[in-house]
Order: C-alpha cells, then structure tokens, then sequence
C-alpha cells in the first residue's frame, strides 16, 4: 500500500503562543530568542567568538574581548544586536506576535490590519515591522529542485489602461500591459522557488530555470511559451494552452499555477495594492509560507532567519 503523504502540522495557536509568550514577561521572547540564535551557547555577533562573558548588571547582555577596539573594554552586545529588532522601540513581543500573524494568514496579512489587531500608533509602524520580517523570511542557499519540476510565469499590477497617462508602460509585461512579470518553479510534492523580473525573455528564464532547477529532473513541465525552448540539457516537455491542452499524463504546471493562485488572492484580496519596488518581499513571504506548509515549527524557522 504505497505511503500518504503525512497532514500538514499547524503552528502556533493564539492559545499556545499566550502560553508560550505571557502578556507583560519581556524574558520569555528573549530566551526564546537567544535559544534559537545560538542553539549551542551565546557568541558575539561580530567575530562569533564563543568565550563571551555575562553582563550582571545588563540581563540579556554579553561582552567580547576578542574584537573590541584595542580589547580593554570588549564589545557589549544585546540578545536583539544583529537582528531586525535591532534599534526598535517595539517590546520583543509585539515583532513575535506580528509575525505569528503573518505566518498563520494562508493569503497574508495587510500592514492595515496589522495597525488594527496590534493597536500601533500609526500604519507606517505596522508597516515597516511587516517589510523587515520579510526580509528576514528571504531563503537563503536553497537546494535545486529536483524530481518532476514545473516552470511558469505569471504577471503582477493593474491593466496599463487603467494607470495616469504618466504611469503607463512602454510595451513592458504580458501583452504590453504594464504588469510586473515572475517566475516560478515548483517541485511536485515539494519546494517553490520564485523570483521577480524585469523582463520575461530567453535568457532571463533560462538563466532562472539553470540556477533553480537541477538538471537531473526525471521531468521538466512548461507551457508552449519559447523562452524554454534552449533548455536542452533538460527533459522538457510541454502543454500547450493555447490549444486547450492542461494536462498530458504526468505533464501538467499545475502545481506551480495553483501556488501563483494564492500569492494572487493574497495580492487582490489582502494587500489590493503591491508595489513593484516591494514585489520581491511579498514573493519572498509566500514562498517562506508555502514552503514550511509542514513544517512543525514554522514560526522557529521564521525566527531563527531573523
């Protein structure tokens, strides 16, 4: 009887991250903290030295000799030095809660409805707090995705002839419209890697499928588009579209169309509004959740990147 795949673990309820992080106990996000930091003891955050001296005075506060200036005094460092929550004025606390919230939001969660659940001052603040967390979430040194592998691209922004006549585009997106492309590539069972471009060509599609995808695969999926026609070393095969074709066998890009349908949703439903400046964030997110669908400690991985 061939195995099923095991159910996807949830994360952290509102119950269990109560438990977990009191309401008022700035010293259980710290520990939390530091143990996912440095799982085998405190090490400065400069030179790694890992012969640091507590501070009694400071709690959560250590002192390396090893790289201080001159090594008299040593560098003094915090459990947050050379994280994002560096230099914030935010309890440690609040930067957890709003990422739980980002991580259990399947579409999302906006910078507005951030502002309204955590009772901060001003939107910008949510906003800002949001942005960081997503680039913690960037993935980084990722394997090569192997196995049956799907590529497609896909389209981001309003139609061109909805912009102010200063904002259109000149011919750039699908069809001309104006819109910011990306493209994916999703392992059947597995991971997806996703990355923004400034144009859909060739070359660009190419050079992402070669960095992305091992050229081992039993089966690489595409639609009938020509930028994967150089693709050689490859065992392409396509579907074409155009011709109402979606599924041939086991040759299908249903898997990498099904996650461009939630990052969309996301897109329209939640934020309405996605900058291209800050497209690759909002990429990076969705691929973090998407990836870590099972993974029983979602929010520690999220935490350790931070």
């Amino acid at each position: 009887m061939a195995s099923r795949r095991p159910k996807a673990v949830h994360q952290l309820s509102a119950a269990q991250f109560d438990r977990a992080f009191p309401i008022g106990d700035d010293d259980a996000p710290k520990a939390y903290l530091m143990m996912r930091r440095w799982p085998e003891g405190v090490r400065c955050p400069r030179c790694g030295n890992p012969a640091v001296y507590d501070l009694p005075s400071r709690k959560w506060h250590w002192q390396c000799t090893k790289c201080a200036p001159g090594g008299s005094t040593g560098y003094r460092f915090s459990v947050i030095a050379g994280t994002i929550f560096e230099n914030t004025n935010k309890p440690l606390r609040d930067w957890f809660k709003v990422a739980h919230l980002m991580l259990t939001s399947k579409k999302g969660m906006s910078a507005r409805q951030l502002y309204r659940y955590m009772g901060f001052g001003s939107v910008k603040t949510a906003w800002l707090m949001a942005h960081k967390i997503r680039l913690a979430l960037v993935e980084q040194n990722m394997d090569k995705l192997g196995g049956i592998v799907e590529v497609d691209e896909t389209w981001i922004g309003g139609k061109d002839y909805n912009r102010h006549w200063s904002k259109k585009s000149h011919g750039r997106g699908g069809g001309g419209s104006g819109k910011t492309p990306i493209i994916g590539a999703a392992q059947r069972k597995g991971n997806v890697v996703a990355r923004v471009l400034d144009h859909v060509n060739s070359i660009n599609a190419q050079t992402f499928v070669r960095e992305m995808v091992s050229n081992r695969v039993s089966l690489l999926a595409t639609d009938e588009s020509s930028v994967y026609e150089g693709l050689h070393e490859y065992p392409r095969v396509a579907v074409h579209h155009k011709r109402k074709q979606y599924v041939v066998g086991a040759v299908h890009t249903n898997t990498i169309e099904g996650f461009w349908s939630i990052f969309k949703r996301g897109v329209v439903g939640t934020f309405h509004k996605v900058s291209e400046k800050y497209l690759p964030l909002y990429v990076a997110e969705f691929q973090f959740r998407y990836n870590n669908r099972s993974n029983p400690d979602i929010f520690g991985t999220a935490i350790s990147g931070c």
